[in-house]
């Protein structure tokens, strides 16, 4: 888990974040998966930092810190999760394909506009996490951060929690077509081929030697 990536940010006000996560009426449960290269102390230490916080008396039924990230527990997290929460330090993100795979599952993201998202997001397809570009990196935590909680607060748990008789998001069905509709077709355009001066590449026939 590179530093860029802020995994802590969500930690910048822990009484915010335990608030959320124990709302008696419209709870927060985060799964957090990552791992660090072994020679990325910075990166431990965030790991470090969560899961000091997730084992909490208080709070370990509502967050939890899967160690050991890779493709195959990926898929899993893919398809079971509503929001797909990245918060990279802009511009720093190189692309962002997780997020593009959980809108192909159905998921909605809520992240920094860099990488992929800064051009896919449209408004409904997730939530962007406003940028406080140009100001110290301490301050400019504080800013993001203060604005991830309000986006919970304010815009994810009401659209989630707003159920109808049967205890189903009123929205829910649409919700879950909107990212892989309009997100899907826009990173995932079939193969063309290419041509230049010298040759023409074909990419989806087998090159003869």
């Amino acid at each position: 888990m590179p530093t860029y990536k802020r995994l802590t940010l969500m930690l910048r006000d822990p009484e915010r974040l335990r608030a959320l996560l124990l709302d008696e009426k419209r709870p927060v449960q985060l799964v957090v998966a990552g791992k660090s290269h072994p020679a990325d102390d910075g990166g431990k230490g965030l790991i470090q930092q969560i899961v000091r916080f997730a084992d909490d008396h208080d709070v370990r039924h509502r967050i939890v810190f899967l160690p050991d990230y890779d493709m195959s527990m990926a898929r899993f997290l893919y398809w079971g999760c509503d929001v797909w929460l990245n918060n990279p330090l802009r511009p720093l993100e190189a692309c962002g394909t997780s997020g593009m795979k959980s809108a192909l599952n159905g998921g909605l993201n809520l992240s920094i506009r860099d990488g992929w998202w800064d051009e896919m997001f449209d408004g409904e397809n997730g939530w962007a996490i406003p940028t406080a570009d140009g100001v110290d990196d301490v301050r400019r935590d504080d800013l993001e951060a203060g604005a991830l909680y309000e986006l919970l607060e304010r815009s994810v748990l009401p659209r989630f929690y707003d159920r109808d008789d049967r205890d189903v998001p009123t929205d829910g069905s649409r919700w879950c077509v909107i990212p892989s509709r309009t997100s899907g077709p826009k990173f995932s355009r079939p193969a063309w081929s290419v041509t230049t001066r010298s040759t023409t590449t074909h990419p989806l026939r087998k090159r003869r030697e």
